[in-house]
């Protein structure tokens, strides 16, 4: 059996091996020395906010405030390839559809807004006024604004996201599925229930007086490199980094920081985590509250003792409500419900807790690790509890820190990207721009493909993304999408989205977010975004755009407003030829915005407060509220475990789809992962070592993917090879969008209705077996 996609994993995250990858990215792009000078202004003041992650930038700065991955992210957009009219016209949508998401990107920038013709099946080019009459006809046709869906990547600007939102509004519908629908919803919902405030409590300067950081299903080597800087120096000092993840993450366990000389000069590294342990997909609740339980139990024995307590009373005296109910439901659940759970024995949680115990100042940190299950909002709650018994929020160096993204998704929320709006910030609309404000509430993700899916939604309309494989299902959203009687996407590169073509399709490309952006007075444009610190940054671009027919986000916005609901209530022009105009209507409805084309010149921009950093509450208690929820009656990988099988082959999993190291969400930049030992290879599934055995399988077999889910519609992910890792018996992995195809539609979080991307049932049989 041919193994050779299977090579050495890095000894350690960053170091030599990030170099060489960047300089491959750039040689890729065709232009190298442009993409490095333009690496250099990358995160720095006058210059462009990486359209990548979402890791805030530090107060201090430094020569250089980028990673491998922004250096990845910034050569793909900046290549010089192109996507031409000639491109379209040579390749028809079904020949195009049998690339992989790798092959179709990498032809390019599109260059022209183009319209697609069905009886060539080809795309072909359109004037911008003649789209934007279209895309306007077609909605004002529609019955209801309400079969239209409008939905939003994080890549999108501040004003651009305000702009959409405005002109949804004003056309009608408050449908906004948006991609934070599929990743941290769970932490929106579950904060703003335990402190008031949907978004992290801390600071980046935080991490640097932080005694321990308590790391949960997040893999920053991969997903937000420049946050292993910060892990790094934490480190250095003595402070304890605790991680819970099922799987061995090269970042979390080494990294070796490139803009350290002398690290670098000697091939050395540095230890990330102090603690790692490996719980059971959907097992970090219980491994929590092990934690909790042991700190009560702690707690109990130094008042036995005579010796002070270990929980912070004045906190919880003055700042909580609720930890009666929760000590209760603590008591109760028994020590083997938590380590079957979790996966994790007594010992191991008593250890992390110790940690917890001896440090003044804890960071806890997370990603969808912890958002994508069932039961992801009492799992924040959950954190949330433990951090309140010993005050660690509301202090520095201290704090709860979801770690978003993509590079503006919480800019979005922010700014009114939001299916079920504030009715404050509805009023301020209404106050602002004079109009009646649409007040049902919308469509989330599920919702409006479930729209699409019965017929009820018509329209589609994407401001960036790649909707259809970024979605679960991948079938039926194909099917939806091909349903529609409009669908529109507002992108830089052809992906898979635009291949489902409805009745009448548009590819309408904008600028990048490193791409000079002009007004009509030659004036270059700034855009701000919001990082997962809540710091608002301003954005320039500084390279010459790809094609002199491109649009910017605003100008794209404004012409379909502009077709669609006409400049009665709103100037749209003006609004698209000067960002500041469009500052200060976001200064006048979103609080947080004071002064803000002002405060946005600053260096590294400005903080938007946050009243629970404060020890301020915005809860219907008026305090910080301890959550008394359950565990879980069974997590996936419990389920798979008790599940009988007929013979070990037909043994049952539980799988999470992640990134690989060349890619970032639906954009693959490469074929290799490097920090998990895969080359070349895409369709891998990792699995333990001794449950390949269990299988009578070996490294390298190839395999299809079957999605056990009891609903009737058959799940396949075709040829797959099994690679033997590190990963807890029972739990298996593998990279998305190739397996998005076994994600179902109806599995989806508790309250949070997010995809359950992280906790799917599935067995295996050997390819080609009927």
């Amino acid at each position: 059996m041919n193994e050779s996609f299977i090579g050495k994993k890095s000894s350690a995250a960053g170091g030599w091996g990030a170099l060489k990858s960047c300089g491959k990215q750039l040689l890729q792009s065709g232009s190298p020395f442009n993409g490095a000078r333009t690496m250099l202004k990358a995160n720095q003041p006058e210059g462009f906010d990486c359209p990548g992650c979402a890791w805030g930038d530090p107060e201090h700065g430094s020569s250089f405030e980028f990673c491998e991955n922004g250096v990845k992210a910034v050569s793909w957009e900046a290549t010089e390839k192109r996507a031409t009219p000639a491109f379209f016209a040579k390749h028809t949508v079904t020949e195009l559809s049998k690339l992989s998401d790798y092959e179709l990107e990498l032809n390019g920038r599109i260059t022209h807004p183009m319209r697609y013709d069905r009886r060539s099946d080809t795309y072909q080019p359109v004037a911008w006024e003649d789209a934007f009459a279209e895309i306007g006809s077609i909605l004002k046709g529609l019955n209801t604004p309400d079969e239209a869906e409008f939905y939003t990547s994080g890549r999108a600007s501040n004003e651009a996201a305000y702009l959409y939102q405005l002109f949804v509004r004003i056309f009608g519908t408050n449908n906004f599925p948006d991609c934070s629908n599929m990743c941290h919803e769970a932490s929106g919902v579950g904060l703003r229930q335990a402190i008031g405030v949907g978004k992290g409590t801390v600071l980046l300067e935080d991490f640097e007086k932080a005694d321990a950081i308590f790391v949960l299903g997040q893999n920053p080597g991969t997903n937000h490199p420049r946050m292993l800087g910060d892990l790094r120096r934490a480190a250095m000092r003595g402070a304890k980094i605790v991680v819970f993840n099922p799987i061995r993450e090269r970042g979390l366990e080494r990294f070796s920081d490139p803009q350290d000389k002398l690290e670098m000069l000697h091939g050395g590294s540095t230890e990330i985590a102090s603690h790692y342990f490996q719980p059971c997909l959907g097992g970090d609740m219980a491994a929590v509250r092990g934690m909790s339980k042991a700190v009560f139990a702690a707690d109990d024995a130094a008042i036995a003792k005579g010796e002070p307590s270990v929980l912070d009373h004045a906190f919880l005296d003055e700042h909580c409500a609720g930890l009666a109910d929760y000590r209760a439901v603590v008591d109760a659940t028994s020590w083997s419900e938590i380590e079957d759970q979790s996966g994790l024995s007594r010992q191991e949680i008593e250890q992390a807790a110790n940690v917890y115990l001896s440090a003044e100042r804890v960071i806890c940190t997370w990603a969808m690790g912890i958002t994508q299950h069932l039961h992801s909002v009492p799992t924040i709650r959950e954190i949330a509890n433990f951090m309140f018994l010993r005050g660690n929020i509301g202090k520095p160096g201290a704090g709860l820190c979801p770690v978003r993204g993509h590079s503006n998704v919480q800019g979005d929320r922010t700014v009114g990207i939001n299916e079920k709006p504030p009715a404050a910030f509805l009023d301020a609309l209404e106050k602002e721009f004079g109009f009646k404000v649409p007040r049902k509430h919308g469509h989330n993700v599920l919702g409006a493909i479930g729209a699409m899916l019965d017929g009820s939604a018509k329209a589609f309309i994407g401001l960036g993304g790649n909707f259809a494989r970024a979605t679960p299902d991948s079938a039926l959203v194909e099917k939806a999408m091909k349903n529609l009687k409009l669908t529109v996407h507002i992108a830089t590169k052809p992906n898979h989205s635009h291949l489902m073509p409805g009745e009448t399709a548009f590819i309408l490309p904008c600028l990048g977010r490193t791409e000079i952006d002009l007004n009509s007075s030659g004036q270059s444009q700034v855009v701000s975004v919001e990082d997962s610190m809540s710091m608002v940054h301003g954005s320039a671009g500084i390279n010459r755009p790809a094609s002199p027919h491109l649009l910017s986000e605003v100008g794209i916005i404004a012409g379909i407003a502009e077709a669609t609901v006409g400049s009665d209530i709103v100037s749209w022009a003006a609004l698209a030829d000067d960002y500041e105009l469009i500052r200060s209507h976001i200064e006048a409805t979103v609080p947080g915005f004071t002064d803000y084309n002002t405060r946005l010149r600053k260096p590294r921009g400005f903080h938007l407060r946050n009243d629970a950093a404060h020890r301020e509450w915005n809860t219907p208690a008026g305090k910080a509220t301890f959550s008394n929820a359950p565990l879980p009656k069974q997590t996936v990988h419990q389920q798979a475990r008790q599940t009988r099988p007929a013979s070990a082959a037909q043994s049952r999993f539980a799988l999470q789809t992640f990134r690989s190291h060349d890619q970032y969400n639906t954009t693959v930049y490469g074929l290799d992962d490097r920090y998990r030992g895969v080359y070349g290879e895409r369709k891998v599934i990792f699995i333990h070592p001794d449950d390949l055995a269990n299988l009578d399988a070996k490294a390298g077999d190839r395999v299809d993917v079957i999605c056990e889910y009891d609903d009737g519609i058959e799940r396949i992910a075709n040829d797959f090879r099994f690679v033997s890792y590190d990963i807890p018996r029972g739990s298996v992995a593998g990279y998305y969008p190739e397996l998005n195809v076994l994600v179902p539609l109806g599995s989806a979080g508790e309250q949070s209705d997010t995809p359950t991307s992280k906790s799917v049932m599935v067995s295996f049989r050997p390819e080609n077996r009927v």
